[in-house]
């Protein structure tokens, strides 16, 4: 399977809430105008597509000098396991650099992912909780 990375900065919203809702990873999908800005705010999407189709993205906030923040990464049930996710993620290191730590918040589903793809936990942060 030949899969290509690549930042993009335009989406088909369509295909992407279609992602998100293969992926399994928990997003108001139900809310397309809220998505729209997600994705718009970004200032950093990397994709995997297979002759086109989407397979897999990671959605960043990042300075590009100190930190970067992946909001989301996710991949097709279909194509999980694979590598692709774990190639995303070395994408966004490439892209943004060595000097750049890379942050996420794991879903509990994924809590045993992220140590095997480099990832240490942190006992240092915190969060406000969105309202809705």
């Amino acid at each position: 399977m030949t899969v290509t990375f690549t930042i993009e900065n335009r989406f088909d919203l369509n295909e992407v809430v279609a992602l998100y809702q293969s992926s399994g990873i928990a997003r108001p999908v139900e809310q397309p105008k809220r998505m729209q800005r997600m994705l718009q705010h970004a200032n950093l999407v990397v994709t995997a597509r297979q002759n086109g189709q989407l397979l897999g993205l990671a959605r960043c906030l990042t300075d590009y000098s100190w930190v970067v923040y992946i909001a989301d990464l996710l991949v097709a049930k279909e194509v999980q396991q694979q590598g692709i996710g774990r190639q995303l993620l070395v994408e966004v290191q490439r892209i943004t650099g060595p000097e750049v730590q890379q942050l996420l918040l794991s879903a509990p589903s994924a809590m045993a992912y992220y140590p095997k793809v480099g990832f240490q936990p942190l006992s240092n942060a915190f969060a406000i909780g969105r309202k809705e």
